[in-house]
Protein backbone atom coordinates (compact mmCIF):
# COMPACT_ATOMS: atom_id res chain seq x y z
CA UNK A 1 0.00 0.00 0.00
CA UNK A 2 2.96 2.29 -0.63
CA UNK A 3 1.25 4.42 -3.27
CA UNK A 4 -2.05 5.44 -1.73
CA UNK A 5 -4.28 7.82 -3.64
CA UNK A 6 -7.35 9.00 -1.78
CA UNK A 7 -10.48 8.71 -3.92
CA UNK A 8 -13.62 10.80 -3.48
CA UNK A 9 -15.32 7.62 -2.24
CA UNK A 10 -14.02 4.10 -1.75
CA UNK A 11 -15.63 0.86 -0.65
CA UNK A 12 -13.12 -1.55 0.92
CA UNK A 13 -14.39 -5.15 0.94
CA UNK A 14 -12.86 -8.34 2.29
CA UNK A 15 -13.10 -11.16 4.76
CA UNK A 16 -12.35 -10.96 8.45
CA UNK A 17 -8.73 -9.91 9.14
CA UNK A 18 -8.10 -9.33 5.41
CA UNK A 19 -6.65 -5.83 5.93
CA UNK A 20 -9.81 -3.78 5.29
CA UNK A 21 -9.47 -1.51 8.31
CA UNK A 22 -5.71 -1.16 7.86
CA UNK A 23 -6.29 0.11 4.31
CA UNK A 24 -8.95 2.57 5.50
CA UNK A 25 -6.63 3.83 8.23
CA UNK A 26 -3.73 4.12 5.77
CA UNK A 27 -5.93 6.21 3.47
CA UNK A 28 -6.86 8.44 6.43
CA UNK A 29 -3.17 8.82 7.38
CA UNK A 30 -2.28 9.68 3.77
CA UNK A 31 -5.08 12.28 3.72
CA UNK A 32 -3.91 13.87 6.97
CA UNK A 33 -0.31 13.98 5.69
CA UNK A 34 -1.34 15.92 2.57
CA UNK A 35 -2.24 19.12 4.40
CA UNK A 36 -2.34 20.51 7.95
CA UNK A 37 -5.88 21.70 7.15
CA UNK A 38 -7.11 18.13 6.57
CA UNK A 39 -9.14 16.28 9.20
CA UNK A 40 -10.21 12.63 9.51
CA UNK A 41 -13.25 11.21 11.31
CA UNK A 42 -13.73 7.52 12.04
CA UNK A 43 -17.39 6.49 12.36
CA UNK A 44 -17.47 3.28 14.40
CA UNK A 45 -20.62 1.17 14.02
CA UNK A 46 -19.84 -1.67 16.47
CA UNK A 47 -21.96 -2.33 19.54
CA UNK A 48 -20.43 -3.86 22.66
CA UNK A 49 -22.89 -6.69 23.33
CA UNK A 50 -20.53 -8.78 25.47
CA UNK A 51 -17.19 -8.61 27.29
CA UNK A 52 -15.18 -9.95 24.36
CA UNK A 53 -16.63 -7.29 22.05
CA UNK A 54 -15.96 -4.56 24.63
CA UNK A 55 -12.32 -5.69 24.80
CA UNK A 56 -12.11 -5.83 21.00
CA UNK A 57 -13.50 -2.28 20.67
CA UNK A 58 -11.07 -0.97 23.31
CA UNK A 59 -8.15 -2.67 21.51
CA UNK A 60 -9.25 -1.18 18.17
CA UNK A 61 -9.46 2.30 19.71
CA UNK A 62 -5.96 1.96 21.12
CA UNK A 63 -4.50 0.59 17.87
CA UNK A 64 -6.23 3.30 15.80
CA UNK A 65 -4.91 6.05 18.10
CA UNK A 66 -1.38 4.76 17.47
CA UNK A 67 -1.73 4.26 13.70
CA UNK A 68 -3.68 7.46 12.92
CA UNK A 69 -3.25 9.78 15.92
CA UNK A 70 -5.04 12.72 14.33
CA UNK A 71 -8.29 10.88 13.61
CA UNK A 72 -11.39 11.66 15.67
CA UNK A 73 -13.75 8.78 16.53
CA UNK A 74 -17.55 9.01 16.49
CA UNK A 75 -19.76 6.07 17.47
CA UNK A 76 -22.98 5.56 15.48
CA UNK A 77 -24.77 2.23 15.37
CA UNK A 78 -28.03 3.16 13.63
CA UNK A 79 -28.24 6.58 11.94
CA UNK A 80 -25.25 6.14 9.65
CA UNK A 81 -26.41 8.30 6.73
CA UNK A 82 -27.15 11.15 9.15
CA UNK A 83 -23.70 10.76 10.78
CA UNK A 84 -21.96 10.86 7.41
CA UNK A 85 -23.84 14.03 6.51
CA UNK A 86 -23.14 15.64 9.89
CA UNK A 87 -19.37 15.12 9.69
CA UNK A 88 -18.79 15.48 5.96
CA UNK A 89 -16.79 18.55 5.04
CA UNK A 90 -14.58 19.34 2.09
CA UNK A 91 -11.38 19.04 4.15
CA UNK A 92 -12.51 15.97 6.16
CA UNK A 93 -12.04 12.32 5.21
CA UNK A 94 -14.59 10.00 6.82
CA UNK A 95 -13.93 6.31 7.48
CA UNK A 96 -17.02 4.17 8.17
CA UNK A 97 -16.08 0.90 9.84
CA UNK A 98 -18.09 -1.06 9.11
CA UNK A 99 -21.26 -1.50 7.06
CA UNK A 100 -21.55 -5.13 8.18
CA UNK A 101 -21.88 -4.26 11.88
CA UNK A 102 -24.23 -1.36 11.06
CA UNK A 103 -26.47 -3.74 9.11
CA UNK A 104 -26.35 -6.26 11.95
CA UNK A 105 -27.57 -3.62 14.41
CA UNK A 106 -30.39 -2.64 12.04
CA UNK A 107 -31.57 -6.20 11.44
CA UNK A 108 -31.37 -7.52 14.99
CA UNK A 109 -34.85 -8.03 16.40
CA UNK A 110 -35.83 -5.68 19.21
CA UNK A 111 -35.84 -7.55 22.52
CA UNK A 112 -39.28 -8.91 23.37
CA UNK A 113 -40.85 -8.20 19.97
CA UNK A 114 -41.43 -10.77 17.22
CA UNK A 115 -39.45 -10.06 14.02
CA UNK A 116 -41.51 -8.24 11.41
CA UNK A 117 -39.84 -9.38 8.20
CA UNK A 118 -41.67 -7.26 5.61
CA UNK A 119 -41.48 -3.91 7.43
CA UNK A 120 -37.85 -4.63 8.39
CA UNK A 121 -36.98 -5.42 4.75
CA UNK A 122 -38.66 -2.22 3.55
CA UNK A 123 -36.91 -0.18 6.23
CA UNK A 124 -33.57 -1.70 5.20
CA UNK A 125 -34.16 -0.81 1.54
CA UNK A 126 -34.79 2.79 2.60
CA UNK A 127 -31.63 2.76 4.76
CA UNK A 128 -29.56 1.33 1.87
CA UNK A 129 -30.84 4.12 -0.38
CA UNK A 130 -30.01 6.69 2.31
CA UNK A 131 -26.43 5.36 2.49
CA UNK A 132 -26.07 5.60 -1.31
CA UNK A 133 -27.40 9.17 -1.17
CA UNK A 134 -24.97 10.04 1.66
CA UNK A 135 -22.07 8.70 -0.42
CA UNK A 136 -23.13 10.85 -3.38
CA UNK A 137 -23.65 13.94 -1.21
CA UNK A 138 -20.44 13.69 0.83
CA UNK A 139 -18.49 16.94 0.61
CA UNK A 140 -15.14 15.31 1.32
CA UNK A 141 -13.61 11.88 0.77
CA UNK A 142 -15.38 8.86 2.21
CA UNK A 143 -14.00 5.36 2.88
CA UNK A 144 -16.51 2.60 3.68
CA UNK A 145 -15.43 -0.77 5.07
CA UNK A 146 -17.60 -3.87 4.63
CA UNK A 147 -17.27 -7.64 4.77
CA UNK A 148 -17.58 -9.84 1.72
CA UNK A 149 -19.40 -12.83 3.19
CA UNK A 150 -21.03 -14.27 0.09
CA UNK A 151 -18.08 -16.39 -1.08
CA UNK A 152 -18.85 -19.52 0.94
CA UNK A 153 -21.54 -22.16 0.90
CA UNK A 154 -25.21 -21.21 1.17
CA UNK A 155 -25.74 -20.88 4.94
CA UNK A 156 -28.17 -23.04 6.87
CA UNK A 157 -31.04 -21.12 8.41
CA UNK A 158 -33.36 -18.54 6.92
CA UNK A 159 -32.13 -15.66 9.12
CA UNK A 160 -28.50 -16.19 8.12
CA UNK A 161 -29.38 -16.44 4.42
CA UNK A 162 -31.46 -13.26 4.72
CA UNK A 163 -28.51 -11.45 6.31
CA UNK A 164 -26.07 -12.60 3.61
CA UNK A 165 -28.57 -11.43 0.97
CA UNK A 166 -29.10 -8.06 2.70
CA UNK A 167 -25.37 -7.42 3.03
CA UNK A 168 -24.81 -8.42 -0.59
CA UNK A 169 -27.45 -5.90 -1.72
CA UNK A 170 -25.99 -3.18 0.53
CA UNK A 171 -22.47 -3.82 -0.77
CA UNK A 172 -23.72 -3.67 -4.36
CA UNK A 173 -25.44 -0.32 -3.75
CA UNK A 174 -22.36 1.09 -2.02
CA UNK A 175 -20.11 -0.20 -4.84
CA UNK A 176 -22.32 1.47 -7.43
CA UNK A 177 -22.20 4.77 -5.53
CA UNK A 178 -18.44 4.72 -4.82
CA UNK A 179 -15.76 5.94 -7.17
CA UNK A 180 -13.37 3.13 -6.18
CA UNK A 181 -13.96 -0.41 -4.90
CA UNK A 182 -11.08 -2.40 -3.40
CA UNK A 183 -11.13 -6.06 -2.39
CA UNK A 184 -8.65 -6.97 0.35
CA UNK A 185 -7.19 -10.47 0.67
CA UNK A 186 -4.25 -11.37 2.95
CA UNK A 187 -3.48 -7.68 3.39
CA UNK A 188 -3.22 -7.09 -0.37
CA UNK A 189 -5.52 -4.73 -2.28
CA UNK A 190 -7.18 -5.72 -5.53
CA UNK A 191 -8.87 -2.85 -7.35
CA UNK A 192 -12.29 -3.88 -8.63
CA UNK A 193 -13.39 -0.42 -9.79
CA UNK A 194 -11.56 2.87 -10.17
CA UNK A 195 -11.82 6.18 -11.92
CA UNK A 196 -8.58 7.32 -13.59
Amino acid sequence: MAELRVARSELVLGGQKSGKTRRAEALAAAWLAQSPAHRAVYIATAQAGDDEMRERIARHRQDRAQRVPGMETVEETHELARAIGAHSERDTLIVVDCLTLWLTARLLPVAGLPPAQVPRALAQQAADAAIAAAIAAAAGPLVLVSNEIGLGVVPLGAETRAFVDALGRLNQQAALACERVTLMAAGLPLTLKDVP
